[in-house]
């Protein structure tokens, strides 16, 4: 049997004399389990904040927890995070957030705009009145 690679495809071929089908399945580039989940952060324009695209998870936490560190000694009164093309976030992400809300001094928040559900039940659930996290669908 030869494995042939084309783009994020892999083609498993029989050789001459094995018996069995050609298939085709998707193979990512990091492995047959798919790839590393990933996260991305952008500055938003005209608003002090962030845009991410990703997931919040054990791979990309140092990621979000600098962003929320940056957030934390930042100057404006509020500081927007931007989480519309976040797919995920794992309660230590949550937890992350909740911590850095914590540590704004007062009269400061930050407004997270269009979480995925599983972040605002979690919010909810484990920091219900968090003063310092506004969400906003």
């Amino acid at each position: 049997m030869r494995l042939s690679r084309t783009g994020t495809s892999a083609v498993v071929r029989k050789k001459r004399g094995e018996r069995g089908l050609n298939t085709r399945q998707q193979v990512s580039a990091t492995g047959p389990r798919g790839p590393v989940p990933g996260l991305a952060v952008f500055p938003l324009a005209g608003q002090q904040g962030v845009r991410a695209a990703g997931e919040v998870g054990l791979t990309t936490r140092a990621i979000w927890e600098g962003v929320l560190e940056q957030a934390v000694r930042e100057d404006e009164d509020v500081y927007y995070l931007e989480l519309s093309e976040v797919t995920f976030v794992d309660v230590a992400g949550a937890d992350a957030l909740a911590t850095a809300a914590g540590r704004l001094r007062d009269g400061r928040k930050f407004v997270v705009r269009r979480p995925p559900a599983a972040l605002r039940r979690t919010l909810d659930l484990l920091w219900p009145g968090q003063t310092g996290i506004e969400v906003s669908t």
